[in-house]
């Protein structure tokens, strides 16, 4: 059984949903965009599998979140920090997956490894990385187009991300037909099982409770230039990617990984973007490993 939770930091409520082992080291996962806490449910068969407590926090302005003016990367690593020490962990890891993939990697640069003991980026957003969308050229003519708008003309990212909330929350077939058509077979083979679907759009409806504006604020910090240097990051990172990525070309995060110290690289043959859930129990199993006591 999954369950709801939230703490008070600096005013502002942070929510968040707990699956897999509650008994378990603590997992702190980022999750994608659009997407929610709620996306903590499609990890807690392979977080139980793990002996793993799975938490997922929504990010500000989405799901139950408050919004956080002028929140920055290293501003959400402290609320993950804040989050840890809720619950009582001296160490933890940290995860994202997809538009998540950046804040855990900020994690990386942000947090000490004596607190944080494991980091994975799932085919991560990565556009910031070394400069302002220095990834347009990888990517597919939306996602350009995106991050065009996010730099330039901020009114058309806006309008493009409450028409998404729209097609997520009032049309969810025609929603849950362009995802499967975005993507390659071996996501569309993941995508095909009914409760996998449902969980899916149900996290991604959950993100626009507010409406659009916390996505708009999450969705620009991917494509700005980061304030932190990956080439900096020494300590163990893991890259998990698959080959068939059609959302995330796969050139995007091996540049990074190759270029980041600490990188350890995953690559997945002829996996797709949802290599996050199906090879989430090889995902978790590493996860476990680092946070085992053995592992101090």
């Amino acid at each position: 059984m999954t369950s709801e939770g939230s703490i008070r930091v600096g005013g502002r409520t942070i929510t968040y949903l707990e699956a897999g082992d509650p008994g378990g080291p603590l997992v702190l996962h980022n999750h994608g965009g659009p997407s929610s806490r709620l996306e903590a449910e499609l990890f807690d068969r392979g977080a139980k599998a793990n002996g793993l407590r799975f938490v997922c926090p929504d990010r500000p302005g989405m799901g139950g979140s408050d919004p956080q003016p002028g929140r920055t990367f290293e501003g959400w690593t402290d609320d993950l920090l804040r989050l840890a020490d809720s619950m009582g962990a001296d160490r933890f890891a940290v995860t994202g997956w997809s538009e998540g993939g950046p804040w855990a990697l900020a994690a990386a640069a942000y947090l000490e490894p004596a607190r944080l003991a494991h980091v994975t980026c799932i085919a991560g957003g990565n556009y910031g990385t070394f400069g302002a969308n220095w990834a347009a050229k990888y990517l597919s003519s939306v996602d350009a187009l995106g991050g065009r708008l996010a730099l330039h003309f901020h009114p058309g990212f806006t309008l493009m991300y409450e028409l998404l909330g729209m097609s997520a929350t009032h049309f969810e077939d025609r929603y849950a037909k362009a995802i499967t058509k975005s993507v390659g077979a071996a996501d569309r083979e993941v995508l095909a099982g009914e409760e996998v679907l449902g969980l899916f759009l149900g996290a991604s409806r959950e993100c626009f409770r507010q409406g659009a504006g916390g996505l708009v604020v999450d969705a620009t910090m991917l494509y700005v230039a980061w304030p932190f240097d990956m080439t900096d990051v020494a300590r163990p990172v893991h890259f998990w990617q698959g080959s068939a990525d059609t959302l995330v070309p796969e050139v995007i995060n091996k540049t990074v990984a190759d270029r980041t110290p600490g990188a350890i690289w995953h690559p997945i043959s002829g996996g797709g973007h949802f290599i996050a859930l199906s090879h989430a129990n090889d995902i978790l199993a590493l996860v476990a490993d680092d946070l085992a006591p053995e592992a101090n």
